[in-house]
């Protein structure tokens, strides 16, 4: 019996057809309908681990519907522009079935979040420092001291530290800043950080009792307003950031340091979390609704013990 060739048109359709039947790998192909992307942002941009994505990219890849581009020590994805008609027609039909995948909303607003970052010569530098710093012992060389230099050239701003518990870093940004405003909802922290404020001469550190969705400040009155491992312990992190925006001036900055989305479910029981942290597209959001521009989002730290807890930065600015 001669042996059956299956005509190269079918094999092309039935494979690219498979290699479409994946809901990663839908994921990706809508990713990359919006331009190139690397595969360390991704990564940052589905949260799924590198040698996962890797592993649909090659797939992708041996069908054609992707080709890839390398740039140093990094490998960019996009769509094949000389895919064949029939993997065109393919792909765009894939692109309406990715649309309704449950990720598919979170995925966007992350995909620009990344790509509005990278023309940010400033961040990739501090990620490149930031990579490098623990590689090599050297005397003095210290994130504290680092932290001190940093301080000293604040300038003199108004401060809101909003969810300051005790009050360590308000304690530190007064001395350097010109007034500096601790809001905390428990009485005991007040008490102590407002006891501890006095005993140190720090005459511009005030605290205050309130929580987070309305902090008693003023409106329009602070240039800097801080949530240091604070939003998670909102009942309502969206109008916590909603105050926030309150009660800065014009141009006024905030800054949020957080926990990424995890699953230690344990931690509302150890420390008291509201929230399992934050996915970077609902902060993205949250900010946005709350009239904030210039936002960027950018995880800064992950820990080598388990459970792995990850730490984002958020800045925005209130236009």
């Amino acid at each position: 019996m001669p042996f059956y060739h299956e005509p190269p048109f079918v094999s092309g359709t039935l494979r690219a057809l498979r290699a479409l039947a994946d809901p990663t790998r839908l994921r990706l192909i809508a990713l990359l309908e919006g331009g190139e992307l690397s595969v360390n942002e991704l990564q940052e941009i589905t949260r799924l681990g590198q040698s996962r994505i890797s592993t649909h990219l090659g797939l992708l890849h041996e069908t054609s519907l992707v080709t890839p581009r390398r740039e140093g020590k990094r490998t960019f994805y996009r769509l094949n522009p000389s895919a064949a008609p029939e993997a065109r027609e393919i792909t765009q039909l894939a692109l309406r079935g990715a649309h309704e995948l449950p990720e598919h909303t979170a995925d966007q607003v992350n995909r620009k979040r990344v790509t509005a970052r990278r023309d940010d010569q400033a961040q990739q530098y501090f990620n490149q420092v930031a990579g490098r710093f623990d590689r090599s012992y050297g005397p003095g060389r210290s994130w504290q001291a680092f932290g001190q230099l940093l301080l000293r050239i604040l300038p003199p701003l108004v401060v809101a530290d909003l969810g300051s518990g005790e009050g360590l870093l308000a304690e530190l940004l007064a001395r350097r800043c010109k007034r500096v405003i601790a809001v905390d909802n428990s009485e005991r922290m007040v008490e102590y950080g407002a006891a501890k404020a006095k005993k140190n001469g720090l005459n511009n550190l005030e605290f205050r009792l309130g929580d987070l969705e309305s902090p008693p400040i003023e409106p329009g009155s602070v240039d800097l307003a801080i949530l240091s491992q604070a939003l998670h312990h909102a009942e309502n992190p969206a109008a916590a950031l909603q105050s926030a925006y309150g009660i800065l001036k014009p141009g006024g900055q905030l800054m949020v340091l957080d926990l990424v989305k995890h699953h230690f479910h344990r931690s509302r029981e150890l420390y008291g979390d509201r929230w399992p942290g934050f996915a970077e597209a609902d902060l993205q959001r949250w900010l946005e609704a709350a009239g904030f521009k210039r936002i960027e989002i950018s995880t800064v730290a992950r820990e080598e013990t388990e459970p792995h807890f990850e730490t984002l930065l958020a800045a925005a600015e209130k236009p």
